[in-house]
């Protein structure tokens, strides 16, 4: 079943999962396939996303196509900011601001990705788990009803094999 239509809203780990491991001369099929989707206007993020890729030093690839690629990264609107107030308001859901040592992140891309998605309509796309009763993506996905899947699954609803 292909999605043609689906807008896929990227998580920090999916890209840098893409660049850290699908090198560009190793897997041009794919990345025709990917670029075609950006060039579509079906790859989106959000700006928060943008600047944790400019944290990671894994991610060098990445924040450099990112800079290339600004208007994948939009500023979070109004509607974005008052969703992840509904999402921070769940206190369960506050754990997703501390880092796994318990103390709080310096960037926190997550709740935009999941409200630029809200707001769009899209799929949000991260290489997260869902553990039960967790404060990740996936859970909050589900408890706002928000499509999630990985880069895989991705690849899968979109058909490409190589």
């Amino acid at each position: 079943m292909l999605f043609n239509e689906t807008l896929y809203i990227l998580d920090t780990n999916t890209l840098s999962q893409l660049f850290r491991f699908y090198y560009r001369n190793n897997f041009p099929s794919l990345w025709k396939q990917f670029d075609q989707l950006v060039l579509d206007g079906r790859i989106l993020s959000t700006r928060e996303v943008m600047r944790e890729l400019g944290e990671g030093k894994k991610a060098e690839l990445a924040y450099k196509w990112a800079l290339d690629h600004k208007n994948v990264f939009p500023d979070p609107g109004i509607d974005e900011v008052r969703f992840v107030s509904r999402i921070f308001g769940i206190r369960h859901f506050q754990q997703n601001l501390q880092s796994k040592k318990g103390k709080p992140r310096k960037q926190v891309a997550d709740p935009f990705v999941i409200a630029q998605a809200k707001r769009t309509g899209g799929t949000v796309v991260t290489e997260e788990s869902k553990p039960p009763n967790g404060a990740r993506i996936p859970n909050i996905c589900e408890h706002f009803e928000v499509t999630c899947i990985n880069l895989q699954q991705l690849m899968d609803r979109e058909g490409w094999e190589f």
